[in-house]
């Protein structure tokens, strides 16, 4: 046999011998959760709202935006197995911000990207990174944004050590808590750590949990009751795309009060409906921005006169930019789109923490 030959046999044999070793994710700590009294591992709602939410907002509580798994390895190859709860397809959005997962790694104190895993179908293995030095690092593992997650399993070669993280990054005491709509729960954006949640928790390396609802973050009470039973540092409210000026009007101010009653002075951001950029030529969009915007700012004035301290209103006049590039379909945001956003909102927030 040809030397070529001999040296190809011999690399196949040395990698038929290499047996992937998996681990359960739910032995290692999740992140981005309300409470840990939900449906299932991987859910955001309590099982108690089962009977009492509207549908859409039970349904959209069982994806599983701004989870993410955080682990420790000197692995050179990781990989995982999931399955997914719906294998959701959306016309707008990557397959892989649907319901793909993120990985990355603490380096020098920041998060940097690795790679991610693409979905093909129900069940799923993939191969996320190989090749690496075997050096220890600190890892966390984003969940989809737009689909559940059954079951996950992490992979490392036999021998290879895969253990508890032992940095507390991101921080856990007093997370940031985000309420909003389908851009906040990650449309459209390429891959889940870039969901501009994900993305401000990365930079002010605190915990972030997502309670995005596509379509339907209307101001549903029981959502300011699951929120008001966290310790949270800061309470951002994005709401206003989903809401009628009615709605706001009517029901912004009670959300709010649930949130006051358990936590009197936590800062609390309101942030503005997008000028989404299609409004430039759609006269009707246009109008509802500036109602809903008119409606929002009728409210925090209510309660400033009322002696609100700890409340904080932001303009969204900046938020996308202003070259019209920042979003898939002039409403949803583009990686570009969560990246400006982050940037906005990352200053807001990190004096509202302090």
């Amino acid at each position: 046999m040809a030397l070529g030959a001999l040296m190809v046999a011999a690399a196949f044999s040395a990698a038929a011998q290499t047996r992937t070793v998996w681990e359960d994710g739910r032995k290692f700590p999740l992140y981005g959760k309300a409470t840990e009294h939900t449906a299932a591992a991987y859910t955001r709602l309590p099982d108690s709202l089962k009977e009492i939410s509207r549908q859409p907002v039970w349904d959209l509580g069982l994806n599983s935006a701004g989870l993410a798994i955080r682990f420790r390895s000197d692995a050179k190859t990781i990989s995982v197995k999931w399955g997914r709860s719906f294998e959701s397809r959306l016309n707008h959005m990557s397959p892989t911000g649907v319901g793909g997962l993120d990985l990355y790694t603490l380096c020098d104190g920041t998060w940097r990207f690795v790679n991610s895993a693409r979905p093909v179908g129900r069940d799923n293995e993939q191969v996320v990174i190989d090749h690496m030095t075997g050096e220890e690092r600190e890892y966390m593992l984003y969940l989809s944004l737009y689909d559940g997650v059954d079951y996950i399993r992490i992979g490392v070669e036999e021998g290879a050590r895969l253990e508890q993280p032992a940095q507390a990054l991101p921080r856990r005491e007093k997370p940031m808590v985000f309420y909003g709509t389908s851009i906040l729960q990650g449309g459209c954006c390429s891959r889940p750590g870039m969901a501009h949640t994900n993305i401000i928790s990365r930079r002010l390396n605190r915990e972030a949990i997502n309670l995005g609802f596509s379509g339907n973050g209307r101001l549903d009470y029981e959502i300011a009751h699951l929120m008001a039973e966290v310790d949270a540092g800061v309470f951002v409210m994005d709401c206003v795309p989903n809401c009628s000026k009615e709605e706001i009007r009517e029901k912004m101010i009670p959300f709010f009060e649930i949130l006051r009653g358990k936590h009197p002075s936590t800062p609390v951001i309101f942030v503005e409906d997008p000028v989404f950029t299609h409004a430039k030529f759609d006269q009707r969009m246009a109008a509802e921005i500036e109602g809903c915007n008119k409606a929002l700012h009728e409210v925090f004035d209510q309660l400033r006169k009322r002696g609100e301290k700890h409340i904080r209103l932001v303009s969204s006049r900046d938020m996308l930019g202003h070259d019209g590039e920042a979003t898939v379909d002039g409403i949803h945001f583009t990686d570009l789109g969560m990246m400006r956003y982050a940037d906005l909102m990352t200053p807001v927030i990190r004096k509202c923490l302090k």
